[in-house]
């Protein structure tokens, strides 16, 4: 297994400025694991589960963390050095007195490596009146894999690195890019959760990363009745199970249970969005960066955790997805506009929160949406995923000639091209921009190569 993540830890490691690191993320993407790996640079691991071992809470009992540490190695029975010896407070949802008391270990121990992951924080912040040592801590967002390292996963380094090596001035053989259609649309059943994809490289069984997948499912609703006190399970577990259905498309209360009431839904919804189990992708007008500055909180399109997910939960499967001609028609476009969201989701800066956005305009006779739209420096680039040709791509040039882009960038089936195009929108003057057509399997080197664009 390979994580890109790993790097980011390395970084901090090494960083004279490091702040004690939480790690964020949904249940099973894969934080342990990575802080495991990442212990290999130390020579020690001292590691505390507080959901296994809730008792050992009591070792940090007091602000004096000389003492806690103290304590610490004689009830693991090994030395914790400085620089030598990662400190992993795993499951730290299970222990929240904890939280405050990581300012602690910044001030009165910065030699010390410490890094502490949990799932549910967001629960745990809005159930607690403590505050958080803001300025003192330091996050690490982590999702599912992407697909480049879905590929490392399965031993296909070369291809992996066929991508990143990849510029606007190649042509892909297509061979070459059909194998890589072929890996595409295994991703789009296996998914980036890091336990199903490692049953499916151990066994090369699709039906071992399905039944992962149930699992999984099945851990988010058992987590519902945790939320008990805070709104009806079964209320949650219809929505949870409704939303794969919906993406790709604004939402409407009334599609999840036209029986319910919008507010208990949206309650559920948020509650979802907590857990990281889903995402909004919200409406910006796109003006400028950054976009969150005129987004509509009322307006998004939601967007699950992980693919793998989605298609198991829609009841999807390979051999259905190898007689379709146009991947971009699955499920009438919501897996390809899943699958890309996914990815810039969680393609900026890992100790930035996970955000994305979208555009539309509803009109009488002009409405206009595009898909996702991603800030590039000071500039509002839109993404549309689709398979049409560059006459169809309507919605993103009115974008194009209301926002003045210079790069739009579309994702589809095909080989990759790059285009110098005008705007042909009724009534507006023809704004030129430089279209990039993008096969979706390079989103992972989506910005890279739009700012390799901008260089032509």
């Amino acid at each position: 297994m390979y994580r890109k993540a790993l790097y980011e830890l390395i970084d901090w490691k090494d960083r004279p400025s490091r702040k004690p690191l939480i790690i964020r993320g949904a249940r099973q993407v894969g934080k342990t694991w990575l802080v495991r790996k990442f212990a290999d640079q130390f020579d020690n691991l001292v590691e505390i589960n507080f959901d296994k071992n809730p008792e050992k809470a009591q070792l940090f009992a007091g602000r004096d963390i000389c003492r806690c540490l103290q304590l610490l190695q004689i009830d693991c029975d090994t030395e914790i050095i400085p620089g030598k010896t990662l400190l992993f407070l795993d499951e730290i949802q299970a222990a929240p007195e904890l939280l405050p008391l990581l300012r602690y270990f910044y001030e009165d121990r910065p030699d010390l490596h410490v890094i502490a992951a949990g799932s549910l924080l967001e629960f745990l912040l809005a159930d607690h009146d403590f505050s958080m040592p803001v300025g003192r801590v330091e996050y690490l967002h982590l999702g599912p894999m992407d697909m480049e390292e879905f590929l490392l996963a399965l031993d296909q380094g070369r291809m992996t690195q066929f991508l990143k090596d990849y510029s606007l001035d190649d042509t892909i053989p297509e061979s070459i890019h059909l194998s890589l259609l072929n890996f595409l649309k295994l991703f789009w059943i296996v998914g980036g959760m890091p336990a199903a994809v490692a049953w499916y490289s151990d066994s090369g069984k699709l039906a071992e990363a399905i039944r992962e997948h149930a699992v999984i499912l099945q851990t988010y609703e058992d987590d519902f009745s945790k939320y008990r006190k805070r709104i009806y399970p079964e209320r949650l577990r219809k929505v949870f199970r409704r939303i794969p259905a919906l993406i790709g498309n604004k939402l409407k209360y009334v599609r999840l249970d036209p029986g319910e009431r919008s507010r208990e839904l949206a309650d559920s919804l948020h509650l979802l969005e907590m857990a990281r189990v889903i995402y909004r992708v919200r409406h910006s007008a796109g003006n400028g960066v950054p976009l969150g500055a005129e987004a509509k909180e009322r307006d998004f399109k939601p967007l699950f955790l992980d693919i793998g997910l989605v298609s198991t939960s829609l009841g999807l499967s390979l051999p259905g997805l190898e007689m379709v001609d146009d991947l971009l028609m699955v499920n009438h476009g919501a897996l390809a506009e899943q699958f890309v969201g996914q990815h810039l989701l969680y393609d900026g800066p890992t100790h930035e929160k996970p955000q994305l956005f979208y555009w539309n305009r509803e009109q009488k006779s002009s409405s206009a949406e595009v898909d996702y739209l991603i800030a590039h420096e000071d500039r509002v680039l839109p993404i549309e995923v689709k398979a049409g040709k560059t006459g169809a791509l309507k919605s993103l040039q009115v974008f194009v000639a209301e926002k003045k882009s210079p790069v739009a960038l579309r994702f589809n089936a095909m080989p990759p091209s790059c285009s110098r195009q005008e705007t042909s929108v009724a009534g507006k003057t023809k704004v030129p921009f430089l279209l990039v057509s993008l096969p979706l399997y390079l989103v992972g080197q989506a910005r890279r190569l739009i700012a390799d664009g901008l260089q032509i």
